[in-house]
């Protein structure tokens, strides 16, 4: 069974959202300030690391890691030279 889960973190003035289709196939989608700009497939619950790009001056790399499973998936934000942090879970 399908289900998507969708989390959300504020960085650098940017809004991050991410949803996460579960499934036999894990789908992640990220988007930053309303923009598709990251996408990833995975099978069963491997953690999927997604890398996008902040429209920053100079431009900032940053790592979506969504775990689809088992369980509630989870999604942690990775900028360089900081501690990961936790993306709030957002019911749609």
């Amino acid at each position: 069974m399908r289900r998507r889960h969708h989390f959300h973190i504020d960085h650098a003035g940017h809004s991050i959202s991410t949803t996460v289709q579960t499934g036999h196939t894990a789908v992640v989608e990220v988007l930053v300030d309303g923009k598709e700009v990251g996408y990833a497939k995975t099978s069963g619950d491997r953690p999927v690391p997604v890398t996008v790009e902040l429209p920053t001056e100079p431009p900032t790399l940053v790592t979506v890691r969504a775990t689809p499973g088992p369980g509630i998936p989870r999604c942690l934000l990775e900028v360089p030279g900081a501690e990961p942090q936790m993306m709030s879970p957002r019911p749609y």
